[in-house]
């Protein structure tokens, strides 16, 4: 097959977090498998650009990648380049699948994939849920819903990771055509080595934005009785940040909170091993790749029922599911902390249970016979 992913960035742009790694992963697999991938994309690096060559397609790790200029440089990412490209072009592949919504980028690009009788998968990435639609701009998306976004959605085929995503999407709209399949995590091939440590260290490690739940990790450490420290790996907003730092004063648990920024990737797995607990209270989340690296990395994981791992976390054991209230992932922490044996089975076996559960050569097949499925449909 002759596949187009479309996607607002590409890496080497890792500030986008784990889109970007799941994204590029499943390119360099279908190419692996055999087929024909190209990735048509913008310079977007954050408020920055990415220093390539504009237009021009690059080779990168096997991926044809071409990066067009954007003229923007908010999440609306629009490239006249790109859609020009795209519209002479287009019609030369077998299947387009757009990564994420929302942005003009792809809003206009899937149309143009229409005018074109193109078939068109969409993977929102989490886009679609109640939480981002009701979030930000709520009234300007429901009115690029209401005028174009509906019809767009409605002539393609959506892809979620998990169940939850399903729900999600059919929510949005009524019978929609789709398949699920997992994302496709790099994970390294490094021993797992644990050290003991007096204090009990719990590791955030994603973008720090609204949705994450900081603030609820922060109140719950504040609630627990033993030693703890709570450490926070990623970059957000730096007005929102600020406001979490004064949170922190405010509860009294300076000492409690380490600040790690954001880490690249060699520096992100070692973190993630050395920690006793993950923890992750998002009030969304359509998959959270860093669950995965986590449990790889043999550390298990505190997450809440709104990740939607969260039901793989719960029927492989291999960690503790809370609410969003306070209290509980007070008392999930306590348990985590306490239940010492349980925690030396998840670092015993996470590995190997992510490795059948998620192997890329089974998930790679399940892409291509769903695309395969779609260019069929009549």
């Amino acid at each position: 097959m002759k596949i187009l992913h479309i996607v607002p960035s590409y890496k080497p742009a890792y500030i986008y977090g784990g889109p970007i790694e799941s994204v590029s992963k499943l390119c360099e697999g279908l190419v692996k498998a055999g087929h024909e991938v190209d990735v048509f994309t913008t310079t977007a690096n954050g408020e920055t650009e990415l220093p390539v060559e504009e237009g021009k397609t690059i080779d990168v790790d096997g991926v044809n990648v071409t990066y067009f200029r954007r003229i923007t440089k908010d999440h609306t990412h629009v490239s006249p380049d790109l859609w020009k490209h795209l519209y002479k072009n287009v019609q030369s592949y077998d299947i387009v699948n757009i990564q994420s919504w929302w942005s003009f980028l792809v809003i206009v690009a899937a149309c143009i994939c229409h005018a074109k009788g193109v078939r068109v998968v969409v993977s929102p990435r989490g886009m679609l849920s109640p939480y981002i639609f009701n979030s930000g701009n709520s009234k300007k998306k429901k009115l690029i819903h209401a005028v174009i976004g509906r019809w767009a959605l409605s002539k393609t085929w959506f892809h979620a990771t998990a169940e939850a995503e399903v729900a999600e999407c059919r929510e949005v709209i009524p019978g929609w055509k789709g398949f699920m399949i997992a994302n496709n995590v790099t994970l390294p091939d490094i021993p797992i080595v644990k050290q003991e440590k007096e204090v009990f260290t719990l590791i955030f490690m994603s973008r720090v934005h609204q949705k994450k739940g900081i603030e609820i990790l922060l109140n719950a450490v504040q609630g627990i009785s033993f030693p703890v420290k709570l450490q926070i790996a990623g970059s957000g907003e730096a007005d929102y940040t600020q406001k979490l730092k004064d949170l922190v004063k405010e509860l009294g648990i300076e000492d409690k909170v380490e600040w790690l920024g954001w880490m690249d990737r060699d520096r992100k797995f070692k973190v993630l091993m050395e920690a006793d607990l993950f923890v992750l209270a998002s009030l969304n989340e359509n998959f959270a790749n860093v669950v995965l690296e986590s449990l790889h990395m043999g550390t298990p994981v505190m997450v809440s029922k709104e990740v939607a791992l969260s039901k793989f976390v719960a029927d492989y054991k291999v960690g503790w599911v809370s609410s969003l209230a306070t209290n509980d992932v007070t008392k999930k922490i306590t348990e985590a902390r306490n239940e010492k044996e349980k925690r030396h089975w998840i670092e015993e076996n996470g590995r190997e249970i992510i490795a059948k559960s998620f192997s890329e050569k089974v998930l790679i097949a399940q892409y291509v016979e769903q695309y395969k499925n779609v260019i069929n449909y009549k």
